[in-house]
């Protein structure tokens, strides 16, 4: 098997005429790469080759000049300053706002001729008329925190090339932007929680939703925990890898920031539902898929689970990241510190755990000002509403049966009043189809002697493909 090079080296290959080619990446092209070759009679005379055509194209500061087109430094700064920095996934945002809808606007325009009425009219547009698609559905103009990240970008651009002696002064400095706005944090009810979770029991994912609401990790962390990462002795629970998907692909890495690499003690109750859960996965994974071999739940598909558990239970619509909130708010509306706090949900300090719960902590202040002064002063200060809340109690609630079995179990049909049939039909080890079939003369037979068989046909495969791989 053939070495890989080095990332950023180029590439060397034989062509069929019998002589090597060597090929690298001189630049980027409002995203797409450009390229250059190199051609030779042997390997050796290749690599050197394509060594000086490498120092040669290099970009180095010195061939920067003040009246360069905008667009170009743009990408200049961002392939050598930016770029090298950042994860991948945060490289195809800068990417898309950079090479989609900065140098297209005002990349042509000179550095050094860059002002910021250029800058302000170009946001104005981008407000107006900037979206590039969903024009239908969102309407032309982009949001008030696309714009932001966009002048970010060329603020944090035109900074470099100030202190690189381009230009004098940053014309992105003092221009006026769209206000930032936090947008209305949407929590479940205490009855809407409950109807949830009795919900999610039926559809069968109960155990990833009432761990979310415990700990109120965030998606990624939650898929990609393992039964290595908790102990069932001491109840700790490590949270140090995240899931995400990148171009439709898979990727378990660590997350972003070292505060969200910690670990959280669960209550005694969510342990005992857990070490219950264990006992039906044979997989590594806490939250293995259903349908590929030992790979986790991927997040498009909680979501969608998430948001139709949410439909047949009756609450309202909310997003996953809505869960976290509603962990943080019940936590400090029962009385846990913000520093507590902060380190349970992995947040970089507690100054921005505040920012984002102040409407909760105001709620706190005025209860313990309340409480002080019907101690102190003896009044009869009125109560917050919150500190008046009575838990929700049982609503009565009858989950949604759905006609459809979870992925991976099998399907059990009534043949008659005294027969009943189990059948389960994944693809073989060679990827073609098998069928098994139990019966059984009741329900809850046929699902017992389903399970075993289930699990003996998963053996049978991973047994066919320990064979095909030696």
């Amino acid at each position: 098997m053939a070495k890989k090079r080095k990332y950023g080296t180029g590439t060397v290959r034989k062509r069929t005429d019998g002589r090597w080619e060597g090929r690298v990446v001189i630049g980027y092209d409002y995203g797409k790469p450009k390229t250059k070759n190199v051609l030779a009679k042997t390997k050796a005379e290749c690599l050197k080759k394509l060594e000086e055509l490498r120092e040669q194209c290099a970009p180095p500061v010195t061939k920067c000049r003040p009246d360069m087109p905008f667009g170009d430094w743009l990408d200049f700064w961002y392939q050598n300053y930016c770029k090298p920095k950042l994860r991948l996934n945060t490289q195809l945002g800068y990417e898309e706002r950079i090479y989609k809808h900065i140098i297209p606007q005002i990349g042509k325009i000179q550095l050094n001729q860059l002002t910021q009425s250029d800058l302000q009219q170009f946001y104005a547009k981008l407000k107006t008329s900037g979206r590039l698609i969903r024009v239908e559905q969102f309407g032309p103009g982009l949001s008030d925190r696309m714009v932001r990240v966009c002048h970010a970008s060329c603020r944090s651009a035109l900074q470099k090339a100030v202190e690189e002696g381009l230009i004098r002064m940053n014309p992105a400095i003092g221009c006026k932007l769209p206000p930032k706005k936090s947008g209305e944090m949407n929590i479940l009810t205490q009855e809407e929680m409950q109807r949830f979770l009795i919900q999610a029991r039926q559809d069968g994912y109960y155990e990833l939703f009432l761990l979310e609401l415990g700990t109120g990790m965030r998606l990624g962390e939650i898929l990609a925990l393992q039964w290595d990462d908790l102990s069932f002795a001491t109840g700790e629970l490590r949270i140090n890898k995240s899931v995400s998907i990148i171009k439709t692909e898979l990727h378990v890495k660590e997350p972003k920031t070292k505060s969200s690499i910690r670990t959280v003690v669960l209550p005694a109750s969510l342990l005992a539902v857990l070490e219950n859960y264990k006992a039906t996965v044979k997989f590594r994974w806490m939250f293995p898929s259903p349908v590929k071999e030992d790979c986790p739940l991927t997040p498009n598909f909680v979501r969608r689970r998430m948001q139709r558990t949410l439909e047949r239970a009756q609450c309202k619509k909310v997003r996953f990241h809505d869960l976290r909130h509603t962990f943080a708010t019940m936590a400090l509306e029962h009385g846990m510190d913000v520093k507590t706090l902060s380190t349970i949900i992995g947040h970089i300090s507690s100054a921005t755990t505040l920012d984002i719960y102040s409407h909760v902590t105001d709620t706190m202040q005025l209860q313990a000002a309340a409480k002080i002064d019907r101690q102190i002063g003896k009044t009869d200060t009125p109560v917050p509403p919150d500190e008046q809340r009575k838990p929700a109690g049982q609503s009565g609630f009858q989950p949604y049966k759905s006609k459809y079995r979870k992925s991976g179990t099998g399907g059990i049909y009534q043949l008659n009043d005294h027969l009943w049939e189990g059948k389960y039909s994944p693809r073989g080890a060679d990827g073609k189809r098998i069928g098994r079939t139990v019966y059984a003369k009741t329900r809850e037979e046929c699902e017992e002697k389903l399970a075993v068989m289930i699990e003996e046909v998963k053996r049978e495969i991973a047994e066919g493909k320990e064979r095909m791989n030696i």
